[in-house]
């Protein structure tokens, strides 16, 4: 986990990771994961980007969200992630 362009303190990473980890619940076979917190240089106050990416058998998959707070940015791409896991999950049935 990295913040760029700032120094973020422990709560906040200990929030965004547990966060990360709940994906775990949704697909067991995830290998690992990096997210990136970030400051946009746009002056609106929704400039906090959270990035998460994790690696599963097979293919990696990305999420990348912005919104007024690092937590509120976690939250969605951890969301847009798990309705990619659900899916990607999905295909797996079929195949069988």
């Amino acid at each position: 986990m990295s913040a760029l362009k700032f120094d973020a303190d422990e709560k906040l990473l200990d929030i965004v990771q547990k966060k990360a980890d709940k994906l775990e619940t949704y697909f067991d076979k995830i290998i690992d994961g990096e997210v990136n917190m970030k400051l946009d240089k746009s002056n609106d106050r929704s400039n906090k980007v959270v990035e998460m990416k994790i690696n599963i058998p097979g293919t990696s998959l990305f999420a990348k969200e912005q919104s007024h707070s690092f937590e509120a940015a976690a939250d969605e791409a951890v969301e847009a992630l798990r309705r990619q896991l659900r899916k990607h999950k999905g295909k797996l049935t079929e195949k069988r």
